[in-house]
């Protein structure tokens, strides 16, 4: 169990640490949001990944080509959608805090979506973590049990690091979190038109 545990926590880590749009939406959270009200969206892969995980174990290596092309689509469409709206919030840099949070509306929703739509959870689970827990499970279930927990603790620690680092960045000014901002705001459109692409060509 140990042994598999150490698995998923080294594949936790380099999940956490791999840019991709989460984390990206992370960086853009926390600038704009501050570190409380930002930490529970480190959260957000242990609400939305269930249906992935359930999908990927039972009938994605079945699913027509096309189904999963257009999860490609609309998981793209909706980064764009993300990447306008975090740039427009930027421009108007006078707001307050208050009011980046009454305009961001439901954030912990916005992370299970683009946690739920981006493509490392569904190649994490295709590729590498479903076919280990699968032969985890195979050899003994408590095996499949500590893989995932070390998954997910590591993934949620390094994801929380993630936070308190762009958090604290914020304080360093306004032009230095808006210069970050933009950033995150283009690493968000560079990832909704790669998946769009990747979805529309196949």
């Amino acid at each position: 169990m140990w042994t598999r545990f150490a698995e998923g926590a080294a594949l936790g880590f380099g999940a956490a640490a791999s840019p991709g749009p989460f984390q990206a939406f992370l960086l853009s959270r926390s600038l704009r949001l501050g570190l409380r009200r930002a930490l529970p969206l480190a959260l957000a892969p242990l609400a939305s990944d269930g249906p992935v995980v359930f999908l990927v174990l039972a009938a994605l290596s079945r699913a027509p080509p096309a189904l999963l092309r257009a999860l490609q689509v609309a998981g793209g469409a909706f980064l764009l959608w993300l990447s306008v709206s975090t740039w427009r919030t930027l421009s108007a840099k006078r707001l307050s805090t208050a009011q980046a949070i009454e305009r961001g509306g439901p954030e912990f929703l916005r992370a299970m979506l683009v946690n739920a739509l981006g493509p490392g959870p569904w190649i994490y689970w295709s590729t590498v973590a479903g076919p280990t827990v699968v032969r985890a499970y195979a050899e003994a279930p408590s095996g499949a049990f500590g893989f995932v927990g070390g998954f997910y603790l590591l993934l949620v620690a390094g994801n929380v690091a993630l936070v308190i680092l762009f958090a604290l960045a914020r304080r360093l000014g306004e032009e230095v979190a808006l210069a970050l901002g933009r950033a995150s705001a283009a690493i968000l459109l560079a990832f909704g038109a790669l998946e769009i692409w990747r979805g529309v060509g196949g």
